[in-house]
């Protein structure tokens, strides 16, 4: 088995640190049809005064929020006479409505480069952070300079990654109720440059029922407020502020969408961007962390799990599992996710046969090996392991109690054909 170095780890590519200097639709990965559905909405008078941009992590719905934020205060957007009289927040629903909203922003008015900058007066953001010190009552505004940081650097990040960057540790990231006061100041201020102020709030599933001080606010804004929240989990947000907002569902990128993003941003090879690709589940966070180990040989790690399982050694097997605990949680995960694209394949191969699918050499032969050695239910029966695996993965579970009991379940499902696991 190869070594597999224990280190912490961000999700991107050292080629891909380079920042565009702006934040517009047209530098947000994919998505073309949210991004004409956003257009739409501002050019025909459709926009709420609270849109819920929902998508799973990776997917670009802060990106798109971004760049949706510049597209609203971009000084070559000048709304028709009528527009202006109605606000942005019209009702307009004639489909011969004319308008004067371009495609996209500019990039390079004021008010642009300020958004970029994430300094513009009439944009606020709102996002979990944690005390300084014991005794803090944090808000958002502590900690703007490190979120204009780690969006220049991961523009695609999670809350995982976000907490680590201001040094969170174990402590457990909130939106507080200061953090709703301080809202609350903001919005009901005039506006300095537009005539309208956007919240930004990023990961509202923070928000506890300190939430429900927002409700109001949201319901009867400012005049010429807009909210925009981007989330993950809707079932974690507040069913009080989901009724409040217009849903806007971001969905995974497509395979090719994130092979050709990683080709011109982030520096990958053809082959590496393909294959990926293939295995990041639309995640383009996950393709960046999966390119940064791409020397990884995930298939020989696999190899010598199945050897030292079927052949009942337990010495290969604590060495193994010894050697994949000290592999950090990152790369913990990217191998339970690329074990289980294997197995897609193999179900993929039995179900439409060799000629519908589409993979490396390598991978084909490991396929097909896979499927000598597992029937269809038993496929299914370890995806779902290793699926239940990472979950736990992601909650801190102890890596070697994990993938001892793992390296068990995976003996029964195969040797014993049992599909009748221990919990």
């Amino acid at each position: 088995m190869p070594p597999l170095k224990a280190a912490f780890f961000y999700p991107c590519h050292n080629t891909a640190l380079t920042y565009l200097s702006t934040m517009m639709f047209n530098e947000v990965i994919g998505q073309p049809f949210i991004k004409e559905r956003l257009r739409e909405m501002v050019s025909r008078q459709r926009l709420s005064h609270a849109l819920l941009f929902l998508g799973r992590e990776g997917n670009g719905a802060l990106p798109l929020a971004r760049a949706f934020s510049q597209y609203l205060v971009c000084e070559k957007n000048k709304p028709s006479s009528k527009q202006e009289s109605r606000g942005l927040f019209g009702e307009e629903t004639s489909s011969q409505f004319k308008s004067d909203w371009q495609p996209d922003s500019c990039g390079i008015c004021p008010s642009c480069v300020k958004t970029a900058q994430m300094i513009h007066p009439d944009i606020h953001y709102s996002f979990p952070v944690i005390p300084k010190k014991t005794g803090d009552k944090p808000i958002s505004t502590d900690y703007i300079r490190e979120w204009r940081e780690f969006m220049i650097q991961f523009p695609y990040g999670n809350t995982f990654d976000w907490l680590q960057f201001i040094g969170a540790e174990n402590k457990q990231g909130n939106i507080t109720s200061d953090e709703c006061n301080d809202i609350i100041r903001k919005l009901n201020l005039k506006s300095f440059e537009r005539s309208y102020k956007i919240l930004l709030m990023w990961m509202p599933e923070y928000l506890g029922k300190e939430g429900n001080k927002l409700l109001k606010l949201i319901e009867e804004p400012p005049d010429n407020t807009l909210f925009i929240l981007v989330a993950e989990d809707e079932d974690r947000i507040l069913p009080t502020i989901i009724s409040r907002t217009q849903l806007v569902r971001v969905p995974a990128l497509t395979p090719n969408e994130i092979e050709i993003a990683l080709g011109e941003r982030a520096g990958a090879t053809p082959e590496q961007s393909r294959r990926i690709a293939a295995v990041a589940d639309g995640n383009y966070r996950e393709a960046l962390a999966q390119l940064q180990h791409a020397e990884s040989d995930w298939q020989a790690v696999i190899r010598d799990w199945l050897n030292a399982t079927l052949k009942t050694n337990p010495l290969a097997q604590v060495k193994w599992v010894e050697e994949i605990s000290k592999a950090g949680r990152e790369k913990q995960k990217q191998f339970l996710r690329y074990f289980n694209h294997l197995l897609e394949q193999s179900i993929h191969l039995q179900t439409l046969g060799p000629d519908s699918l589409h993979v490396p050499e390598n991978e084909l032969d490991f396929a097909l090996r896979l499927n000598k050695l597992t029937s269809l239910a038993q496929q299914k029966a370890i995806i779902e392991e290793l699926d239940r695996a990472s979950y736990h993965i992601e909650r801190n579970a102890n890596p070697k109690m994990l993938f001892q009991a793992l390296t068990i379940k995976l003996y029964h499902i195969i040797s014993d054909n049992s599909l009748i696991l221990m919990n």
